[in-house]
Parts: structure tokens; sequence; C-alpha cells
């Protein structure tokens, strides 16, 4: 392969600046993410401890293979709405080791409005199924929960993507051979009551444990009967009685013992697919990336100077260098792994679409993942272009990936506008996994466009001329709401990428994503668990 070769020069004003910008988006990313993982506030994490329970992320540190990573996915999920009392939208979900076996992990935080549900935390319990369904991976269900959060009921309840699709996710999982766990640390009440009753095996904590359709309230208000909660649905009686949970255990620390005791009998046998080589370090320090990219997206840059400080001994082998030039592609190694890459140097003309592509045909006939680098404003437009068959050559691109056999990941290192964000992979075509930049910006056009568009179609209107005035007005509006609904914040509050990363922390993210992909797990014929 050949070795990038930088021409970046980091003594440069222009490097010293972008860096710094960089920097202060990187402090506004870190302060949220530790706003995130306060959980509830002090009183609630305080009246947590005092009910001798573990807090949520310390539940999974205990879980979890000593000293191994945990790819936490989407931790500012409704990050700005319900005037962020809902951090991480009282939901944890990511990937780690249990014996060296990769699992999803679905862990309710109790100390944010009781481990309730609004419509973003099903949406981040669903999309956690996605890919544990997706890479094969046992799902372990840490259940604290208070079901829906009945004053938005209309947004969790009756809809094909509501709660009710979390639990149809789950036995089809169970039917195919995907483990299902869960260990109840709190009330499981409504709808929760089924997290552990669709569960392959339970565990349930005495005295903190509960599980019962219907709660102390709803039991009195249906059918006039008085009855405590430990009575109606407590550890004891579903362990001795009913035989809807599997093992009691005495205490937290017990149950999660417990789980790594299933997790590591599972008997599940696997092989990896890939050529995989011994990895080898960038060249350049990832650092370097931050005064490559200016906050300003219209500065162009070289995404070559970013593919060297990502991949292994910073070696591309560029695929058609010379033709369709504002669309890199080549095959790399990353982390051992071999991958193939397409990543935006400009607008996309057709040359670029038909080679992209090309590339995407060769990959999927050499079994080798795709990661799309995403900074894109879009397909080239007008009279030469459209001439040209831009429209067509587009689809063309549009047609491999979507029809691409092989795993797809997507990172969103600048803008990602119009139909470029659809041929470069967006959300819409299902890539594994996707993660943004600080830096992104996500938007069917940017504020600039956009506020020029409306500007000139309301400028045209016969029925009533409007004012400058009105048109100035009309173009600050647009400006401010497509900036504002582009920032990557909106973007993954609303569950629109899997989570914002550093640059720097870009190649080891992708890295797990690959060893995920790598990985075969031999398909049992259905055989669903059925409870008691």
């Amino acid at each position: 392969m050949n070795v990038l070769q930088t021409k970046v020069h980091t003594a440069s004003d222009g490097f010293k600046a972008n860096h710094a910008q960089y920097m202060e988006l990187l402090d506004v990313l870190r302060q949220r993410q530790a706003h995130a993982l306060q959980g509830g506030g002090e009183a609630m994490v305080r009246r947590h401890h005092e009910r001798n329970k573990i807090l949520v992320r310390d539940r999974i540190n205990h879980l979890l293979d000593p000293m191994s990573p945990f790819l936490e996915l989407s931790p500012l999920a409704a990050w700005g709405q319900y005037q962020n009392e809902v951090p991480s939208a009282g939901i944890v979900t990511g990937i780690g080791l249990i014996h060296g076996q990769p699992c999803m992990l679905i862990a309710n935080d109790a100390t944010v409005k009781g481990g309730s549900f609004f419509s973003e935390t099903v949406k981040k319990h669903i999309r956690a199924q996605e890919i544990a369904e997706e890479n094969s991976l046992p799902v372990i269900y840490l259940v604290d929960c208070g079901g829906a959060y009945l004053p938005k009921q209309d947004e969790v309840f009756p809809d094909k993507d509501h709660f009710g699709n979390t639990f149809y996710r789950q036995c089809q999982m169970s039917a195919n051979g995907i483990p299902q766990i869960s260990a109840v640390f709190g009330g499981c009440t409504a709808g929760g009551a089924y997290i552990p009753a669709l569960s392959d095996e339970v565990v349930i904590v005495r005295g903190q444990g509960r599980i019962h359709l219907g709660g102390p309230q709803i039991v009195k208000a249906a059918i006039n009967e008085i009855v405590d909660g430990e009575t109606l649905g407590g550890a004891e009686m579903h362990v001795r009685v009913s035989g809807v949970a599997d093992y009691l255990a005495e205490n937290e620390a017990q149950a999660l013992l417990r789980v790594r005791q299933i997790v590591k009998n599972l008997n599940r046998r696997s092989s990896v697919t890939a050529a995989i080589r011994e990895p080898v370090a960038p060249l350049y320090d990832a650092d370097e990336i931050h005064g490559i990219i200016s906050s300003n997206l219209k500065q162009p840059y070289d995404v070559r100077e970013l593919i060297a400080r990502l991949v292994d001994g910073s070696e591309l082998q560029e695929f058609k260098p010379e033709f369709g030039t504002t669309l890199v592609c080549g095959f790399a190694h990353w982390c051992g792994y071999p991958i193939g890459i397409i990543a935006n140097n400009g607008v996309l003309f057709s040359e670029a679409s038909v080679k992209g592509a090309h590339f995407i045909e060769l990959c999927n006939q050499r079994h080798i993942p795709l990661l799309f680098l995403q900074n894109i404003s879009g397909f080239m437009v007008g009279t030469e272009a459209e001439r040209g068959g831009i429209a067509r050559h587009s689809a063309k691109l549009v047609y491999a990936m979507a029809t691409a056999r092989v795993p797809k990941f997507t990172v969103l290192i600048g803008g990602s506008f119009g139909a470029g964000n659809y041929g470069m992979c967006g959300r819409g075509f299902n890539p594994r996994f996707l993660f943004a930049w600080p830096n992104s910006r996500i938007a069917t056009m940017s504020a600039d466009v956009a506020s020029t568009v409306l500007r000139e179609l309301r400028s045209s209107s016969l029925k009533s001329p409007p004012t400058e005035q009105e048109l100035d007005t009309l173009e600050a509006e647009t400006r401010a709401q497509f900036t504002e609904q582009s920032d990557p914040f909106y973007a993954t509050s609303r569950l629109w990428d899997d989570g914002i990363i550093e640059p720097t922390q870009t190649r080891q993210v992708i890295g797990m994503c690959l060893a995920l992909a790598a990985v075969e797990v031999p398909q049992a014929p259905p055989s669903p668990v059925f409870r008691m």
C-alpha cells in the first residue's frame, strides 16, 4: 500500500487557530457528557444510595470484565429537551465484554424519573436491540423501570416503533438464539414487567426487585384489592411461587455475579471471518486532526490528511486516484481489520458517483466492510450537471450503497446535507453504526442556502408580495432554525446518530465496531424459550 505523506504544517497560524477552536468544541462536548453522567442529580442519587442501590453505570462496571472497554451509545440522548431533566433519556446502552463475550447492555437509570420511558428512551432501547440483533450480541437488561412516562403516553405506547416493539424484538432475538438475560434491581411495572418476563433467564434482588403488571395503586383502582408491593410482586414471591424469576440474589453485587455466570455458560461458538493483521499505529498523531478541520465548513482540506491519522501505518491503497477526485476511495487496515474507505473531498460530480459505486462493488466482492467519512454539501447541481446525468449517476452510488451486503459504518466528520447524506450512507440506509464529530452538521441544506432559497421563493409570491422587512425577518428566522436544527447536539438528542465522539476516539470506536462485524456466530434453528 501507499503511505500517505502529510502536508500539514502544525506550526502555522491557521493550524493553531483551528486547533484552538476545536478545543472549544471539545470542552462543550465534555461538559455536556459530564452533565449526563450525573443522572437525575444529587438528591436522586442520594436517595438511590439510601436504598442500598448501585448507580447504573457502576452496575455496568461491576458486570463487565475488569479493565475492558465499554462503548456507550447515545449518552446525550434527550439533551436540551424536557428542561434537561432526562439525561441520557433515562437509560444507558452500550457494548462490553463479559467473560470475553461481547454483550449489549440495556440499563435503566432509576435516578431519572424513576427509570420511566420517554419517546427517546424507547428509541434508544430499540436502537440497542437493533444493533444486538445485527451483530448477534447477547442482550443483558439491567431493569429498574417505572414503565411508560404517563404524561407522554401518546409518544411512547401505541405506535409501531413504540414500547411494544421492544418486546417484539426481544421475542424475535430469543427465538433466533440470541440470549436475553434480565437482572431486576427495582420496579418493573406495567409494560416494564415484560422485560424480565420475556427473558430467557431472570435474576431478581431480594427486597428491591418487583415485577407486576399492575402496581398496588392500579390493583386498588381495578379490583379494590389493597396489597403492598412486596406481596404483590416481590422477589421471593416470583422465585418461589410464580416462577417469573429464576434466581434470587441477596444484593445487587450477587445479582451481577449471577449474570456473569449465566453469560459464562452460554456455550456460544464464533469464528472470525476477516483477514486480520497485527495492528500498526498511524504515523501521525490523531490530535492533529483538530488543527486540520476549520470551524468554517466552507474551508476545504484534503481528507487524506484525516485518513493518514486513523488507518494502520497511514497506508491507503487509493482506488482511481486521478478520476472523480472529489471522492476518495481506498483499501486500508484499521486496528488490524481490512476496510474500504469512502471519504468526501468536495461536492459529488457524476465521475465521483460512478467511482464510488464501482468501489462499493469491489468491497462487496471481497467481503470488505465499508466506512463512509461524510463531509458533503451534496451532489453537483446546475444545467451542465443535469445534462451530464447527475441524477442517473448519483442514483448508481445510492443503489450500490443501499444494496451492499457488507457491514457499513458512517462517521459525520463535517457537513451532511441533502442527497449527499443519502449517497454517503446516512441514517436512513441503516449503517451498522453511525457516529458524529462535534464539528458536524446535518440538515437538508446549510443555513445559508436555506435562508436564500426561502427568501427567493417568498419574494416571487404573486398573491401577497412581501416587503423587504418581511423578507429580512424570514431570512433571519430560517437561518436561526436551520442553525439550531443542524447542530450535532440537536441530532444526537433525537438519536439521529449513535453518539458524538471525539476525533481522537474514532480509531478505537470504529475498531471495536469492525471487531464485532468480523465475528460470525453460527445460526441455530429457531428455538424460542417459553417461560413457565
